[in-house]
């Protein structure tokens, strides 16, 4: 069965119809044409595929497209202004928290959403403090990396991702 839906992927309104099996990912890729957001595993394992629906971490691969009918979508293409870098996208550079870049784009709309979980006072297991007050202090690595734990990178660069997530947080 098809279904029209109409999302809104990094600032433009897009109506497609899509198979209602379709993952948002799918969608996404081979729809739209918007690649950022990559399979890897496609059991939600990995996080190749994190996007930020309504500024919340989804994982793509596990979501019908259909279920986010109106929804405001950000792929790591939508972060920034055209010709401009989100700040973690600069802190991923300023760091080299990459190496073959593939998991790149998940980790970043990965912790752009985890950011902004920790800002709003979201705690995670790692959390020492559970009073909204403390939302305010540094993330400390074990924080970030707790926080991060669904994206995996498979050339091991993760001191330098939790390096850029905390350049990027320190600002």
């Amino acid at each position: 069965m098809e279904a029209r839906v109409s999302l809104s992927v990094n600032g433009v309104a897009h109506d497609v119809v899509v198979d209602t099996r379709t993952t948002l990912l799918d969608g996404l890729r081979d729809r739209l044409g918007i690649f950022s957001p990559k399979k890897g595993c496609d059991h939600g394992q990995c996080g190749s595929c994190t996007v930020l629906v309504d500024g919340r971490r989804v994982i793509s691969c596990l979501s019908f497209a259909v279920s986010y009918e109106g929804s405001e979508i950000v792929t790591a293409e939508g972060l920034a202004e055209p010709g401009d870098l989100h700040p973690l996208q600069q802190a991923f550079i300023d760091q080299d928290a990459f190496q073959c870049g593939y998991c790149t784009p998940g980790q970043v709309c990965s912790a752009v959403g985890m950011l902004d979980e920790a800002k709003n006072g979201h705690p995670s297991h790692a959390t020492d403090d559970l009073d909204p007050d403390a939302a305010d202090e540094a993330l400390g690595d074990d924080e970030i990396r707790e926080r991060m734990s669904g994206n995996l990178c498979r050339c091991a660069a993760y001191p330098n991702i939790v390096a850029a997530i905390r350049q990027a947080a320190e600002r």
